[in-house]
């Protein structure tokens, strides 16, 4: 679990903070000072910080500062949130070794979340990439892992079958497809596979119909399922994980790498 320190000294914005993160899966730590910060730093792994400038005693530039001096957390990405919008204000904690600058009055809470979670993604999505095409590392060796699970994906949207699909294959795994729920379910029950994605809404049958034929097979009812839905409905979601599903993802709210990522972590 990514795990993110904000750093905040009004109480009421850093729990509003707090509380909008941890409803979004990440792991939270506060700190209301910059020396907090600081020796958060030195004791913790963290994976980002979210750094206000403007605090008493030590300000966000010394913790920036401080912090990458101490090398503590050397990959820890830290953005800075503040109101401060001056293009020397960004310039100074750019160039402290800060990683991006955020204005505080641009974004709501639930809009920083994203802004955020976009950012670290496309970090990781960076390194995935250049280990990819190196062809060593971390996540070489996760590739050449992945290259031996099968994955069955039933969609009948193109356009998920692309992002989604075509990203699995970036990271190594095989992806079979298939676009209405009949030819999914023929299919799964055909040929051998380590995990299905399933989509709830399709023609021919519909997810939970799938679902409930392939759990009722002794050849399929303990392969892990994740089921991607249109609907944002918390009934959907507790019908279907009543169901023994691993996973319920609101599809247009979850991006491929997060995807991959969490078939890896279910096929480990």
């Amino acid at each position: 679990m990514t795990k993110i320190l904000i750093v905040e000294d009004d109480p009421m914005i850093s729990e509003i903070y707090q509380k909008k993160f941890s409803d979004s899966g990440y792991e939270i730590l506060t700190a209301d000072s910059g020396e907090k910060a600081v020796e958060l730093d030195k004791i913790e792994k963290i994976d980002a910080m979210l750094l206000d400038l403007i605090m008493p005693k030590m300000d966000g530039y010394e913790v920036i500062e401080n912090v990458r001096e101490s090398k503590c957390n050397p990959n820890m990405k830290i953005f800075v949130f503040s109101n401060l919008s001056q293009k020397e204000d960004q310039d100074k904690a750019m160039n402290l070794g800060a990683d991006g600058f955020i204005i505080k009055s641009n974004y709501t809470p639930s809009d920083l979340v994203k802004e955020v979670s976009r950012r670290i993604s496309q970090d990781k999505e960076s390194q995935r990439n250049e280990a990819l095409q190196s062809g060593s590392g971390e996540f070489f060796g996760k590739k050449e892992e992945n290259g031996k699970k099968k994955i069955l994906l039933i969609e009948d949207e193109e356009i998920f079958l692309e992002m989604f699909g075509g990203k699995l294959r970036q990271d190594g795994f095989f992806v079979e497809t298939a676009n209405n729920g009949a030819w999914g379910l023929k299919e799964a029950l055909a040929k051998d596979f380590d995990l299905f994605i399933i989509d709830m809404m399709m023609p021919a049958m519909t997810g939970d119909e799938i679902i409930e034929k392939l759990k009722l097979e002794e050849k399929t009812k303990n392969i892990p399922i994740i089921v991607l839905s249109a609907s944002v409905e918390k009934q959907m979601e507790k019908k279907v994980k009543e169901m023994g599903v691993n996973e319920f993802f609101v599809k247009t709210q979850i991006i491929p790498s997060e995807l991959s990522k969490k078939v890896a972590e279910i096929l480990e």
